[in-house]
């Protein structure tokens, strides 16, 4: 299970075992994502694409052609982009997505680019402890029992992508994750109970980062606003929302405000259903203690 998938600009878009529905290459629906986030920080920086190019050092042409996806940037253009349009390291690591990554699903590329400049992070998950938050344990315990089983190989380049993915939570310290897991997720014993207790504490210790906020929705809730299954909502820094729902073989990628909408308003109430963030720090130590 690769806990992310990519999308598409319609409402649901649905990709499946690294297949897509677009006509247009993966490369090149890749730089058509770096050329949005070079474009939104420009315009964040109030400058004209005639204004940047000579400050950035390359031509107008060059620079039209970067922010329309059609054209590699120049080996220095992203350092030079980032420093000068005060990005955050955001461009600069939006440009490792330009290169084939192995390990990181197709689908799931679109997803991994907003991430890196999100405002916001909203993950709601049922099924498995969510990908930013996994040990290593954890993890490879997943990819070992995928099915069809991966090679020794295929294990390595996910388990190298997820851990590559995670350094968000502590690169991106101005944005606000926030998650909520349902206490099965924990009592399963997925690895066994040294990989459990190993997960919980790495589980604590990052509910202590200040832009990390994780509750916990306890085993009994009479009321539950999220039995339709997993999402995750993101903010971009136009304070666009962005959705996606995942299932066993595919992803969607969600744009339509109204379904966005109703996304919202299910985590509101989870957030509300769910226990507070000390009690699920206390109810997580209970879990640890009894093992």
């Amino acid at each position: 299970m690769t806990h992310g998938t990519d999308g598409s600009d319609s409402t649901y878009g649905t990709f499946g075992n690294g297949g897509t529905s677009r006509t247009e290459s993966e490369p090149h629906y890749n730089l058509k994502m770096f050329g949005e986030i070079v474009k939104t920080f420009r315009k964040r920086a109030r400058l004209t694409q005639e204004q940047f190019a000579p400050l950035v050092g390359y031509s107008l042409e060059t620079v039209a052609s970067i922010e329309q996806g059609r054209r590699l940037p120049p080996p220095d253009f992203a350092e030079r982009a980032d420093s000068l349009l005060d990005a955050f390291g955001v461009i600069l690591a939006a440009a490792k997505h330009l290169k084939r990554r192995k390990g990181l699903a197709s689908w799931f590329r679109q997803w991994a680019l907003l991430e890196l400049g999100a405002l916001s992070l909203y993950t709601y998950e049922c099924r498995l402890i969510p990908g930013l938050l996994q040990t290593p344990a954890y993890a490879r315990r997943l990819f070992t029992d995928q099915l069809p089983p991966l090679g020794d190989e295929q294990i390595e380049a996910q388990l190298a992508a997820r851990l590559e993915r995670q350094e968000l939570l502590r690169n991106r310290p101005n944005t606000a994750f926030t998650f909520i897991l349902e206490e099965h997720l924990f009592l399963r014993d997925l690895g066994g109970e040294e990989v459990t207790r190993e997960l919980i504490d790495h589980v604590l210790d990052l509910s202590e980062l200040r832009n990390v906020d994780i509750q916990i929705m306890p085993l009994v809730r009479h009321h539950h606003a999220g039995l339709d299954g997993p999402m995750q909502l993101l903010e971009t820094p136009e304070h666009q929302w962005l959705g996606y729902l995942e299932g066993q073989e595919h992803g969607q990628f969600i744009s339509d405000p109204k379904v966005i909408s109703a996304l919202q308003m299910r985590c509101a109430s989870m957030r509300s259903q769910a226990l507070s963030l000390d009690d699920s720090k206390g109810l997580m130590r209970h879990m640890r203690g009894a093992r």
